[in-house]
């Protein structure tokens, strides 16, 4: 039987939001996925935008090919909490990273939901 676990991002300090710094590819870390094949990461990610303006935020999930790692969204100006990964599955260590085309402006806040078989 799967067991559960709720983990905070291995991007974050203290449970903290992640500042997405990087403008282009290779993006900020927001987390490791697990090693091994046995196991999955559900990460569920929200943005916050704290610019007067909208902002284009990419996530690498797991690679950074375009388009076959890309998650693309426009996050709205001065809004918070947006979702922006709604509980996808990584393993295996591969790496979730991200970029906005503004630094410093976007962050990342979430959590993994460990699963274990």
């Amino acid at each position: 039987m799967a067991t559960y676990s709720k983990v905070k991002l291995s991007g974050c300090t203290n449970g903290k939001a992640i500042k997405v710094v990087q403008t282009a590819t290779a993006g900020t870390t927001i987390h490791t996925a697990g090693a091994g094949e046995t196991n999955w990461d559900e990460v569920w990610l929200y943005a916050v935008n704290s610019d007067a303006a909208s902002r284009k935020l990419t996530i690498e999930w797991g690679e950074a090919t375009a388009p076959d790692g890309n998650i693309e969204l426009t996050i709205p100006a001065e809004s918070g909490l947006v979702l922006v990964v709604p509980g996808l599955l990584i393993q295996n260590g591969l790496v979730v990273k991200a970029f906005c085309v503004a630094a410093n402006v976007v962050m990342i806040h979430g959590y993994i939901n460990r699963i274990t078989a």
